[in-house]
């Protein structure tokens, strides 16, 4: 089992401090999602059918009828692999580390293609004609993004050799017009796969409700692998709920836009920053030190190694935006 974020019960014994007083920035999740409303008992008391408006919610959303509703977008990461014959796959990393793990079972050959910039990466993966191409965009945990055009025309070059190009825009949403999914299974990207989640931006973890994007060969396979039921009847209301309110979309995406320059202002000094909507990530030989002060101080981020990277989660009131600042202090004077 991979190492994931969020885990405040082992930090609390770790570091010896109630479970209660901590402040968790290590998930990247929106810390004011969207407030579900109550929900018909009908939802808790009968099966889930598919027949309940999600798929043409989310369409509408989304811009892409081509979809497939999922047990998050982690079930398709662990699914997806099996779905094509064992090949050479290039990630463009650092990436979320189930990506390449779920590719390495399934027998393929995984390259992990690092470079002074993503762009560079991706020239890589395509001038070595790798049939298969893996990226987050933005990239967990780097935060960085390339621009769509960059990677339509990319997806246009591995169609054109039969390969494809697999995108996790997990962290997607803040920014629509950059991203993928309208796109993913159209006669213009006819072998580009996009997965979306509900858990970072609408803040959903726990509904455990994505999206994968794509042409139906890809797809009916991978629902056929889902089995019968794979998203609970209250997570399908929910996600109609959450994923038709434009207005509070709208809210969202301008809240999280200040609060993401809020965040990079405040770490400016520490390292290199780099941040997206939800996170902003520190490049500096010294990220676990900086983790283990802000842990000192009960509060939760996630520690990268190779490379040496800190990724800081928003606060979502005041009193955390102070507690992150107070602790903060303890470090700058020894940068």
């Amino acid at each position: 089992m991979l190492e994931h974020g969020g885990r405040l019960r082992q930090a609390a014994q770790q570091y010896g401090m109630p479970l209660a007083g901590w402040l968790d920035l290590s998930t990247g999740i929106n810390p004011n999602g969207y407030p579900v409303p109550a929900l018909s008992p009908a939802c808790w008391q009968r099966l889930p059918e598919e027949d309940d408006g999600l798929e043409a919610v989310a369409a509408a959303y989304y811009g892409n009828a081509r979809l497939l509703p999922l047990p998050g977008s982690q079930a398709a990461i662990r699914l997806l692999p099996a779905l094509f014959p064992p090949a050479s796959v290039a990630c463009l990393t650092p990436i979320y580390e189930e990506h390449p793990h779920a590719w390495a079972r399934a027998g393929h050959q995984v390259r992990r293609l690092q470079a002074p910039s993503p762009a560079a990466a991706l020239q890589r993966a395509l001038a070595a004609a790798t049939p298969l191409i893996l990226l987050c965009t933005p990239n967990n945990p780097t935060a960085d993004r390339l621009p769509r055009d960059v990677l339509l025309d990319a997806a246009d070059r591995l169609n054109r050799r039969g390969g494809w190009l697999i995108a996790d825009e997990a962290f997607g949403d803040a920014d629509p017009g950059r991203c993928l999914a309208p796109f993913a299974g159209s006669e213009q990207a006819p072998r580009l796969i996009v997965l979306r989640s509900l858990g970072k931006f609408f803040g959903l973890a726990g509904a455990r409700v994505g999206f994968a994007f794509g042409a139906a060969e890809k797809l009916a396979p991978l629902r056929e692998a889902l089995g019968p039921w794979p998203i609970s009847g209250p997570a399908r209301a929910a996600a109609r709920h959450a994923l038709a309110d434009a207005g509070w979309q709208k809210n969202a995406r301008q809240e999280l836009a200040a609060a993401s320059a809020r965040l990079a202002k405040l770490l400016d000094g520490l390292g290199e920053i780099s941040a997206c909507a939800l996170f902003a990530t520190v490049k500096t030989p010294a990220a676990r030190e900086l983790h283990e002060t802000l842990a000192r101080h009960a509060i939760l981020t996630r520690v990268f190694d190779k490379p040496s990277l800190l990724r800081v989660g928003l606060p979502g009131s005041e009193a955390d935006w102070q507690r992150l600042r107070n602790a903060l202090k303890e470090w700058k004077p020894r940068c």
